[in-house]
């Protein structure tokens, strides 16, 4: 079973409250120390990995205007994760590293250069979170005035992605000699021009860092709909998705190792890792008392604003007590509300209960209880080939890692489905143990 943790450069992750319970870390999140202490945690846990969730935007979806995000606050990426994760590095020795960026914005020479410099920090312990970005309001931000065709952003991210795989194979393995006495620092013939010219991506190379610990890095992404699939199928080596339940995490499972093989790939060579929120009590009870006391942190309207962002539909002239299914919203728009619904048994959910339901958990499936209902949840979904493993978010941070790592990890472990030590130097090669 693999575990990637999930992080976010602002005051709070999933439950827009978290950040106002006394064992939030949530008001330090411009402090460095805050993220090389989650490192440290998860590697404690012998995670494989983190990554930092990242938007190019402060959301203005709600009533034209950022400011019900930024009075409560929202979902909010405050600060840049590459800069974090150099710091992470060094406070660990295992423990993957990933960082989002954007091909609808950044240059394949700079994604490249980046990552291998990462790469080089870390000892082999870098990813590549891969997004194509969904939000006009990021495009504006770097002077574009809207983002590529939705049908042609993941054609021009193969050709990103496929750009910098070449960049970062310009050095070859033994291109530095570091031959003192005979001043030789590098063997020319063994560095080369990329000249890669795409119908988008041009770049000439090579690229002035040499080839790092791992070539590449690890590349994850979140991809669900039918070409972010194929797109998983040829390049995915970690799978981020979201799946209601048992039956749709199977029917996912199945297609994205389906579309590998296509690929020529075996099944290890990717990792498809469902979210769950986490809430870990020594008793089932406490853990209920403490999933409700963070429930009334939530507020419903940030909810509500937190949708209309996701759905990139301004909400707020809409009444809070109306009912979701009489909302005549276009069908195509109405999918986090359509998750939602599913979700519930509430068939009449308001729009004030929806946005309750999205402040909690931001419809990523909740588990609360002791770790031995939480060890028991994980190792039913992952034997019946439902996932290899999780994406684990806490409700609370760093209080909801901690507890994780040191009641449902041992739990795990001594049911042999989870690592007692790295197998690996690298971030792959532990991915793939």
């Amino acid at each position: 079973m693999h575990f990637i943790g999930f992080c976010i450069a602002g005051p709070n992750w999933h439950h827009n409250g978290a950040w106002r319970h006394d064992e939030s870390d949530g008001t330090d999140f411009l402090n460095p120390a805050r993220y090389e202490n989650i490192a440290r945690i998860l590697e404690e846990g012998k995670f494989d990995g983190l990554f930092f969730v990242d938007v190019l935007t402060l959301f203005d979806t709600f009533g034209g205007s950022f400011a019900a995000n930024l009075r409560q606050p929202g979902q909010m990426f405050l600060l840049e994760p590459l800069q974090l994760l150099a710091c992470m590095a060094r406070a660990t020795t295992h423990l993957g590293l990933a960082a989002t960026m954007s091909t609808a914005f950044y240059h394949p020479f700079h994604i490249a250069r980046s990552m291998a410099t990462l790469d080089h920090i870390s000892g082999g312990r870098a990813a590549w979170n891969v997004v194509t970005s969904a939000n006009d309001r990021e495009a504006q931000n770097f002077g574009m005035d809207r983002l590529m065709e939705r049908g042609l952003r993941y054609d021009h991210a193969e050709e990103v992605v496929e750009a910098c795989q070449a960049l970062w194979r310009s050095w070859d393995e033994d291109a530095l000699v570091l031959d003192r006495k005979n001043g030789v620092f590098a063997d020319p013939d063994k560095v080369h021009y990329v000249n890669f010219e795409g119908r988008w991506v041009k770049t000439r190379g090579p690229l002035q860092t040499p080839r790092s610990p791992q070539t590449s890095p690890v590349l994850m992404q979140a991809g669900s709909s039918e070409r972010g699939r194929e797109f998983a199928g040829r390049w995915a080596e970690v799978l981020f998705t979201l799946q209601p339940d048992k039956a749709r995490m199977q029917d996912f499972y199945r297609d994205i190792k389906s579309r590998m093989a296509a690929h020529g790939r075996a099944p290890n060579e990717c990792a498809i890792l469902p979210a769950v929120d986490i809430i870990v009590g020594e008793t089932e009870s406490i853990a209920r008392e403490k999933a409700a006391y963070l429930e009334s942190l939530v507020s419903d309207e940030l909810g509500v604003a937190e949708i209309s962002n996701a759905m990139g539909i301004d909400l707020a002239g809409y009444p809070l007590d109306q009912p979701l299914v009489d909302m005549e919203i276009t069908q195509g728009s109405r999918g986090v509300f359509d998750h939602i619904l599913r979700a519930s048994q509430n068939k009449n959910m308001t729009l004030r209960e929806a946005g309750h339901a999205y402040g909690v958990n931001e419809i990523t499936p909740q588990i609360v209880g002791t770790p031995q209902m939480i060890a028991d949840y994980m190792q039913d979904l992952f034997e019946s080939e439902a996932c290899d493993g999780f994406v684990v978010v806490p409700t609370l941070s760093p209080t909801g890692y901690v507890q994780f790592v040191r009641s449902v990890v041992p739990e795990l472990q001594r049911r042999g489905i989870y690592r007692t030590e790295y197998a690996g130097r690298t971030f792959r090669e532990n991915l793939r143990s």
